[in-house]
């Protein structure tokens, strides 16, 4: 019983500690799904993209932290015009988000042809986020006047706006989600607990490889900031293609750095401590089918055995002539 009274307590700090951010921001981006942080991102390729992903933490845990997300994208015919909608849900022990967007896009090319691509896309998504705080479990276990023992639950417009870029293998991205930057959950006269936080994401990446050959490589960075935390964080990413005569074989090495340092006490004093994750992954492209994996790791000294364990489930459609990212012979399938 008290182990279960502290697993309770653990969460309602970590609620109370940190903002909720929407659709949170980790490394499932990489397994060919950068519409679910970049809006300019849909419809970008040579076909649509139906994308499902289920992440989990702590397996055996009861209320362990889970993420599970729904998209999907695609050009409008021939047109410049890319359509998107995504939907999820975030849970963490009593607290959980869930939400959905749709995303209008609009791709500029600037070369005459799809091959040696020169284009640059515009992406504003609007949606809404759903917070829920489950306190009918605490009534009995603590004993405090801001518990009322009721369901909490507020919901949120907000939109998104991005910017890419794409020029033969090279490509940027720049996206600010949450523009609303709104409140959440009110629980007593103390204020919010839960908000959306505005964040800027800024990617750049480039793909190597020669034109006609089996293997392509692709490094990537990503940086992170949320505007009302003052929370940064970069993505260190690469990614490694094998064309093979099923599809396509692809996996790579994300590494997760946070730029605040907190002070962890030790015997010796204050000690600076930056969280760290590194995250492995391995996807293989079947025909129209995509099946990847995603193993996450906190790396820093003081953590929680934080590893997450992630699958990601696609498929392909409405192939069309479509626009070219990456190299000239092969569609880079971001």
């Amino acid at each position: 019983m008290k182990k279960f009274i502290i697993f309770q307590l653990a969460f309602l700090v970590n609620f109370w500690s940190f903002s909720q951010e929407g659709l949170p921001v980790y490394s499932d981006y990489l397994t060919d799904n950068y519409y679910l942080v970049h809006p300019a991102m849909a419809g970008i390729g040579n076909s649509g993209k139906l994308r499902l992903t289920g992440r989990q933490q702590w397996f055996g845990v009861d209320n362990a932290p889970s993420l599970q997300t729904l998209s999907i994208n695609s050009r409008i015919g021939e047109s410049s015009t890319g359509l998107g909608f995504a939907a999820f849900n975030d849970k963490n022990g009593y607290t959980s988000q869930s939400g959905a967007f749709v995303t209008y896009a609009y791709h500029l090319l600037f070369s005459r042809n799809e091959l040696d691509i020169d284009m640059l896309s515009f992406g504003l998504s609007a949606g809404f986020n759903q917070y829920r705080l489950d306190q009918t479990d605490f009534v009995n276990t603590i004993l405090d006047d801001d518990i009322s023992g009721d369901q909490l639950s507020a919901i949120n417009p907000n939109f998104d706006l991005g910017l890419s870029y794409h020029y033969l293998d090279f490509y940027t991205h720049l996206t600010i989600k949450n523009i609303l930057n709104n409140n959440g959950i009110n629980v007593n006269d103390n204020g919010n607990i839960s908000y959306n936080v505005r964040t800027l994401l800024f990617s750049l990446g480039h793909s190597f490889g020669r034109v006609g050959g089996d293997w392509f490589y692709e490094p990537s960075v990503m940086f992170m900031y949320k505007d009302k935390t003052g929370e940064n964080a970069l993505d260190l990413n690469f990614k490694v293609f094998r064309e093979m005569n099923f599809g396509q074989f692809w996996g790579g090495l994300s590494l997760r750095r946070s730029l605040d340092s907190g002070d962890i006490p030790s015997a010796t004093g204050a000690l600076p401590e930056n969280a760290a994750y590194i995250s492995p992954f391995f996807g293989v492209d079947l025909n129209r089918f995509v099946v990847a994996y995603t193993y996450s790791h906190q790396m820093n000294d003081v953590n929680l055995n934080t590893a997450y364990h992630q699958i990601t489930l696609g498929y392909n459609f409405n192939f069309s002539k479509g626009y070219y990212v990456g190299t000239k012979k092969y569609n880079r399938r971001r």
